[in-house]
């Protein structure tokens, strides 16, 4: 009778731990038992979906994450219910409906989903603003009547947030406030002003680990080099500038263009060599700490931040050196290179940003909009954009102007078609992008800082709306910084001069 009993206990506990690896779990190993093929791949048990550690791999656990590779489900499929759990486990008990039953199936696979299709991020910045009455509409809510601005974005308008009363409190200085635009730092005319942290550097420092570029600084500017390359927007921690990349061909090549062996290797030792070099100047440097001034103390430390920061970068790219580079069914994009031709340098850019997120190589890119002062080859214009953007409302000049500032925002409306054509496991690549579009002034023409025009489209949060806040006491556009942080999935409640999320923008 003992043994029987015995026997009807053993075959119990492995009723028991046969349903619970069905469904995802382990137990105990017993003897003679094997452990799960799953546990030892981690080489932990598995715990519940929604318990501790997942037990399917996300994109960035499983490879590089530019290569498409299946998410691995065990168990997954295998479905059980409470009754057949009861009957399975041969104990007539009070069971919680557990995450492991049905509802655990629908949760994974809405996990599952949304590892395959990351949060991104897109900052646009034109630093000559546009011409306000064009665009602002004059009613607030989802019924605002259309601006003749917003019809060129029509297409998108359930997806976009329309912002007007918002700047960046403390940010002044007309064109100075440009470096400021992302960081948020206050007074940048005044003297021994110091930048902080731009957004997008902010946001890679959590997430950028995850793609080959943690984030992506570019300029369109008419040149490559002199006053006409545009400043920069993106800073490190300690507020130095970050250059951005200027021709579509160099992102190109950089992302997917992949080298044979013997130029991997010496890409390697490149980087290398570059980390060699910064320990070299940092043991110099360090002997000078103790024989400067205290304010000089200041500036040796926000070096050695900033080669911290170099470093760790350079590990990074020296891993990702080793991983192929996606491919893609596109050509290699043919650079403009005519000053005069700012609007065609539009389009390749922003191009090969929408492969840049479409093959998961970054999920932060910011790109400064620089027209410049030259004449550009526009039909209808025939000033350089920057002193028609002072026009003092002279109605020739603002005419033209609205010509240039018309074409930029059909490009921008093209960048979106295309985000919006790309399809992901979870809607399109635009429902999970956030494209925020800005500038650090209200109107070039009068040096405002204030009034700040301003939308957001995609990226998962309730739009169709006009937000209207105080024009005479701007609400601050650094809460919309820290509502993109949160939807990137960064845990923070502040950013800069944001002390929490933009009100009236909800998440869906």
């Amino acid at each position: 009778m003992e043994r029987a009993s015995n026997t009807s206990r053993k075959a119990s506990i492995n009723c028991i731990s046969n349903t619970l690896e069905m469904v995802g779990l382990t137990v105990p190993s017993q003897p003679g038992r094997q452990a799960s093929p799953n546990s030892a791949d981690w080489g932990q048990p598995v715990l519940p979906l929604d318990v501790g550690k997942s037990s399917y791999r996300t994109l960035s656990e499983t490879s590089d994450s530019s290569e498409s590779v299946p998410l691995q489900m065990p168990h997954l499929r295998k479905v059980m219910d409470r009754r057949s759990f009861l009957k399975a486990s041969g104990v007539a008990v009070g069971l919680p409906f557990l995450d492991v039953m049905k509802p655990s199936v629908y949760a994974a696979e809405k996990r599952v989903a949304e590892a395959a299709s990351p949060r991104r991020m897109v900052i646009l910045m034109n630093s000559l603003s546009l011409l306000p009455q064009h665009f602002f509409p004059q009613t607030p809510g989802v019924n605002y009547e259309t601006t003749p601005y917003l019809d060129l974005l029509k297409a998108h308008r359930s997806r976009m947030t329309v912002m007007s009363g918002v700047s960046l409190p403390g940010v002044d200085s007309g064109h100075g406030a440009l470096p400021c635009f992302m960081t948020g730092a206050h007074h940048p005319g005044s003297p021994g002003f110091r930048n902080t942290v731009s957004l997008d550097v902010f946001a890679a420092e959590a997430i950028g680990h995850n793609t080959r570029f943690p984030f992506l600084p570019i300029m369109i500017a008419p040149c490559d080099s002199g006053p006409e390359r545009g400043e920069p927007m993106s800073f490190t921690s300690a507020g130095v500038p970050i250059p951005g990349e200027t021709k579509a061909a160099r992102l190109f090549e950089r992302m997917f263009l992949q080298g044979n062996k013997a130029e991997v290797d010496a890409q390697i030792v490149r980087l290398q060599e570059e980390r060699s070099i910064l320990d070299a100047l940092t043991g110099r440097v360090k002997k000078l700490k103790g024989k400067v001034s205290l304010a000089d103390r200041g500036k040796l430390d926000q070096y050695f931040t900033s080669v911290r920061e170099l470093e760790q970068r350079l590990v990074e790219r020296q891993a990702w050196e080793r991983k192929p580079k996606p491919v893609v069914n596109a050509p290699m994009p043919e650079d403009i290179t005519t000053t005069a031709d700012g609007i065609k340098q539009h389009r390749p850019i922003l191009d090969v940003m929408k492969l840049a997120l479409s093959t998961d190589s970054t999920r932060i890119i910011s790109l400064g909009i620089h027209m410049g002062s030259l004449p550009q080859n526009i039909d209808g214009v025939n000033g350089g954009t920057h002193p028609l953007s002072h026009h003092g409302n002279d109605p020739e000049k603002m005419d033209q102007l609205r010509i240039v500032e018309e074409l930029q925002l059909k490009e921008i409306n093209h960048f979106l078609n295309g985000l919006n054509d790309v399809k992901e496991q979870s809607g399109t690549l635009l429902d999970n992008t956030m494209v925020m579009f800005g500038s650090n002034m209200g109107s070039a023409n009068s040096h405002s800082n204030v009034n700040l025009p301003t939308f957001l489209v995609g990226g998962g949060f309730k739009h169709g709306q006009h937000l209207v806040f105080d024009k005479e006491n701007n609400y601050p556009l650094t809460n919309l910084y820290v509502s993109m942080l949160q939807r990137l999935g960064v845990e923070v409640n502040s950013f800069s001069s944001g002390k929490g999320t933009m009100t009236g923008l909800e998440m869906i």
